[in-house]
């Protein structure tokens, strides 16, 4: 038997991250919120109050399309603009009530999604799934957009 690679994995289950990722999204859209407006606020919720230069370096985005982003979020409600206490001409950005909750709401619903497609699964299989945790966060970690712009950047 061959030892696994890093290519070789990723053609083995990228097919099926693919139909997964469209299926849970399909299945949990239940916002009208799209999905990079709700990784804005997740990573406001995380973080707290932030310059949109740093929401645009963040996410990966140029700062036209954050800004756009935070607008249409601005005029839901979701989002705050403040003045930055370190430097009166920058504009910093958080959620609001509506948004904390529009934000925990989606993401019980979307738990509850991923929990049904969990149930599917055998109990040996479940605690496989569970044994990946510590791996799947690690790789979300490792490269989320900011990760990734620097990494594309030096190379």
């Amino acid at each position: 038997m061959m030892t696994a690679t890093p290519a070789s994995i990723a053609a083995a289950i990228r097919p099926s991250m693919t139909k997964l990722y469209v299926t849970y999204f399909r299945m949990a859209n239940q916002s009208d919120l799209t999905g990079p407006q709700l990784t804005i606020m997740t990573r406001l919720a995380e973080k707290g109050a932030s310059r949109i230069s740093d929401v645009a370096r963040e996410e990966g985005i140029r700062m036209p399309t954050a800004s756009n982003a935070l607008h249409q979020l601005e005029e839901r409600g979701m989002i705050e603009r403040l003045r930055d206490i370190s430097d009166r001409r920058g504009v910093r950005v958080q959620l609001t009530t509506k948004g904390k909750q529009e934000l925990a709401r989606v993401g019980e619903e979307r738990t509850a999604h991923l929990a049904r497609m969990l149930e599917s699964l055998s109990e040996e299989d479940l605690k496989v799934t569970e044994e990946m945790i510590p791996v799947i966060q690690k790789l979300a970690e490792a490269y989320s957009a900011t990760t990734f712009a620097e990494k594309k950047e030096n190379s």
